[in-house]
């Protein structure tokens, strides 16, 4: 048994975060917290995707590689969001999600929210 079946296998504990959560907040706004939990997971797995394509070394083969840099950009976003996309993603996204319902992280000073509407 591989490592990936045996952690697929393992009972997954929920401290009821979305009973909590849907007190507090309406279905919209938690639709809009999962949103952008989502949307920071995609941009952290950018970044990690653009940092780890710096450590392989250019093979210079004496042609030129116009647009190469673009494409592989273009290609690291598009991975991370489908990444992002699917249930489990990094499991970055359900951790803020928690995070941010739990704690109520979201309220923000009334002067914020003035300039937010």
């Amino acid at each position: 048994m591989d490592v990936t079946t045996a952690l697929q296998k393992l009972p997954v504990q929920t401290q009821g975060t979305e009973k909590a959560s849907s007190s507090r907040y309406s279905e919209a706004e938690l639709q809009k917290i999962k949103k952008a939990c989502a949307d920071f997971e995609s941009l952290f797995t950018y970044e990690l995707l653009k940092t780890m394509r710096k450590t392989v070394p250019e093979t210079k083969t004496g042609m030129g590689n116009y647009g190469k840099d673009t494409f592989t950009m273009i290609i690291d976003q598009k991975l991370s969001e489908n990444i992002s996309a699917t249930d489990h993603g990094l499991g970055l996204k359900k951790v803020l999600f928690e995070q941010i319902t739990k704690t109520g992280a979201m309220e923000a000073p009334e002067g914020i929210k003035n300039k937010l509407k």
